[in-house]
């Protein structure tokens, strides 16, 4: 093998079909696209320094992933666990401060239309919020095991490898972790929702969303809401539930301002980038990018990330009233 022989040019051929695969398997881990970068250029420069030991007869895909499970593993032992604010008690604050979850451009899914059908709602599954968000409450070693096995498609023995323990070890953890996944997780994923909606019904209830938003409606956002709906908005720590609550925030966030919203897509979910009129600079800003779970035609939760990056959702970094003239 020529990348063996030190020829770095034919190394990032080999595991540059990979690199996509071994970030979303890091974000799954860690709940943070910018760990997940960290991770993989780390896991990328360990097997190449460490390439004269790999078995070449063998595929690099297994080694890479051990080697991106460890290295995650140890930074979880590092930074602990992530958070979203409904993980805390309404209006509570952190005992310390709290490392937030980050949304998953969908973009970097792309690589999921080589995978059949059934692999690829199983890989956009594994991304969801809720999905990553129950994986928090897990042990790292858990939520290795839970990734391995039943998204991966790992044995019992080929987890137990990578993991460094025993076949019983890796049995009793998934049984463990699924328990707390299955109590965490809703029924129904986002993909079964929105193949079930069809692409016509997501744009009517993406265009309901935005012109409520954009029409200072609060009557028609309310309507919208599901009774158990949620509402929060990293990184601030008070989050909303039920329509009631939800509207008390409302009525003072959308009146006090003039909103215009972008349709995009984080971790196989309906968003929006959201931008707030700005005197001062004459356009509109980014204000928070919108996650949206829905359950049939109605929204369950918003989690506006208002941290987020918004060129990395293929979103612009302020908008002006001629992009909208003659939209709508």
């Amino acid at each position: 093998m020529a990348a063996r022989a030190g020829d770095g040019d034919a190394f990032g051929r080999l595991v540059e079909p990979l690199r996509d695969g071994l970030r979303v398997h890091c974000y799954r881990m860690l709940g943070s696209v910018h760990d997940a970068e960290d991770a993989v250029q780390e896991t990328l420069d360990r097997a190449w320094r460490s390439l004269k030991r790999f078995d070449d007869h063998g595929s690099i895909r297994p080694w890479l992933y051990k080697i991106a499970t460890n290295r995650s593993l140890t930074i979880i032992e590092r930074r602990g666990r992530r958070e979203l604010p409904t993980d805390l008690s309404p209006g509570g604050v952190p005992l310390t401060e709290a490392a937030w979850l980050e949304p998953y451009p969908d973009r970097l899914m792309d690589w999921t239309a080589r995978l059949s059908p059934e692999a690829r709602i199983v890989a956009r599954e594994s991304v969801e919020l809720a999905f990553i968000a129950a994986l928090q409450h897990l042990s790292a070693s858990q939520r290795a095991v839970l990734l391995l096995r039943d998204v991966l498609g790992y044995t019992a023995g080929e987890v137990a490898e990578v993991l460094d323990t025993t076949v019983v070890a890796v049995n009793s953890a998934l049984q463990r972790a699924r328990k707390v996944v299955v109590k965490l997780r809703p029924e129904a994923s986002q993909q079964q929702t929105l193949q079930t909606l069809g692409d016509a019904e997501q744009r009517k209830v993406a265009r309901r969303y935005t012109t409520a938003w954009e029409a200072g409606d609060v009557d028609a956002i309310v309507a919208m809401l599901t009774e158990d709906a949620r509402y929060s908005m990293p990184p601030l720590t008070r989050w909303y539930a039920g329509p009631a609550d939800v509207r008390g925030f409302l009525v003072e966030a959308v009146l006090r301002h003039r909103w215009r919203f972008v349709p995009a897509w984080a971790n196989g979910q309906l968003a929006f980038g959201t931008y707030l009129w700005s005197d001062e600079r004459g356009a509109y800003v980014p204000a928070g990018l919108d996650v949206l779970t829905l359950r049939g035609r109605r929204v369950a939760e918003v989690v506006s990330f208002l941290d987020a990056d918004f060129p990395a959702f293929g979103l612009p970094a302020q908008l002006w009233e001629e992009n909208f003239a003659g939209a709508r």
